[in-house]
């Protein structure tokens, strides 16, 4: 009789157990690039730490390239995680937003060396990484939450919409990035760091003159929106590095083992991809989904002439 069970070493059919192995696999793997960088950790380094047989690893992600990938976007999503939870805590302006930004960034090391690009970290996988393109997601999604800011006094007038995404980026990757330029002496503690790059976001973008508490509240708002939209969108790709194609599900709350802050999985269906998320994809927008046309159902059209009354004449 023919035998109906899973091959040994397959992902398990059950979904909660296959994403608890991914993630076991991906808690090895975190702890072995830390220690040994990117280039110096293979696949067996991965299986052997994490006690599965090599052949497993390929049976959730076809290349090291895609595992590494869902590594960030786990770690990235854990960082957004963290910002949208402080952020209702805060006014919720855009200095704000950029100091809650680099302080949870600089928690997590592997996020920390994609922005700044440290190759002793990530290697090869930095270097292959880099496409210098800026997407259509990032402009509509970061210039419609400043557009928002704006239209409640929560940016200075005199700047354009480009003018204003330029200011934000270079603010918040100046800072991050030359820190790790100056002498030993001279580089704050990362909590200090992140105090400064607000202050600097706010004298940059920030009109300097109070708000009424109306405009205030809905800076706010607009704010965790944003950061809704950014975790929509970071889940997203991270389910597609995890295999997680269940549309019907939502808020799963499945997380690894010894992972805090991975989050609701909310499933997705894209192909997986190999670009690497940072921080620059902060502004990508909740993607537009058309409401499918709905029609009664008829009889299929074939493409036969139907003859008329007049036809049926011999």
């Amino acid at each position: 009789m023919e035998q109906r069970g899973r091959k040994a070493g397959r992902p398990p059919q059950d979904a909660a157990l296959r994403l608890e192995r991914a993630h076991r696999i991906l808690d090895s793997a975190t702890g072995l690039v830390l220690r040994q960088g990117y280039d110096g950790t293979t696949v067996e380094d991965i299986a052997r730490h994490t006690g599965i047989a090599k052949g497993t690893i390929y049976l959730h992600w076809r290349t090291r390239e895609e595992l590494f990938a869902a590594l960030l976007r786990r770690e990235r999503l854990e960082m957004l995680s963290e910002v949208r939870r402080r952020a209702e805590e805060s006014p919720g302006t855009v200095g704000d937003l950029l100091g809650l930004l680099a302080s949870e960034l600089m928690r997590k090391p592997l996020t920390r060396a994609s922005v700044l690009g440290d190759s002793e970290v990530l290697g090869k996988l930095i270097r292959r990484k880099r496409d210098g393109g800026v997407s259509d997601d990032l402009r509509d999604g970061l210039g419609g939450y400043l557009d928002a800011l704006a239209a409640h006094g929560g940016l200075r007038t005199d700047l354009s919409p480009a003018e204003r995404v330029t200011a934000l980026v270079s603010v918040l990757y100046g800072f991050l990035i030359v820190s790790r330029m100056l002498p030993r002496d001279y580089r704050p503690s990362d909590e200090r760091l992140a105090e400064l790059l607000a202050d600097a976001g706010a004298r940059t973008l920030e009109p300097g003159a109070p708000v009424s508490a109306d405009d205030a509240r809905a800076i706010s708002r607009a704010t965790l929106r944003f950061l809704d939209l950014a975790l929509e969108s970071a889940r997203r790709k991270l389910h597609v590095s995890l295999g997680i194609q269940d549309p019907g599900v939502q808020g799963s709350g499945v997380q690894g083992s010894g992972v805090q802050g991975s989050g609701v999985r909310e499933p997705d269906v894209p192909k997986p991809d190999v670009h690497e998320p940072d921080v620059r994809e902060l502004g990508v927008r909740k993607p537009d989904v058309p409401k499918p046309g709905v029609r009664e159902p008829g009889p299929p059209r074939l493409a036969v002439h139907e003859p008329g009354p007049q036809e049926n004449t011999p």
